[in-house]
């Protein structure tokens, strides 16, 4: 386990296939595959904090929109943030300069697939 970024999402399931648990990479990833694999009867386990309170994560908000997230540091102040609040998802339009603080999450639009 290196970095929440680069490490590959990891789902465990119990021998009897009762539950599968989203054991690292919640946010990229393995919530989702936990879900998938419920549909067979599996009950899945999420624990990733913004999820057990049904709010949207900025990793969710941004692959929902398909931007990458420019200032992965910030995630964790905002997803703190989209706990308690609805957090305004601001679009700003070039040639612009943006100052931003550590907690706000810059989004920028994924390259195209050449």
């Amino acid at each position: 386990v290196v970095d929440k970024w680069e490490d590959p999402a990891v789902v465990v399931v119990d021998s009897n296939l009762n539950f599968a648990i989203s054991l690292l990479g919640g946010h990229h990833g393995a919530n989702e595959l936990v879900r998938k694999i419920s549909e067979i009867g599996v009950v899945p386990v999420i624990t990733t904090a913004t999820e057990v309170h049904n709010r949207n994560s900025v990793e969710g908000i941004a692959a929902k929109l398909g931007y990458d997230i420019v200032n992965k540091e910030s995630t964790r102040d905002v997803n703190c943030a989209l706990l308690d609040q609805d957090v305004e998802v601001l679009e700003i339009k070039g040639p612009k300069i943006v100052i931003v603080e550590n907690d706000v999450s810059v989004l920028k639009k994924e390259k195209a697939d050449k």
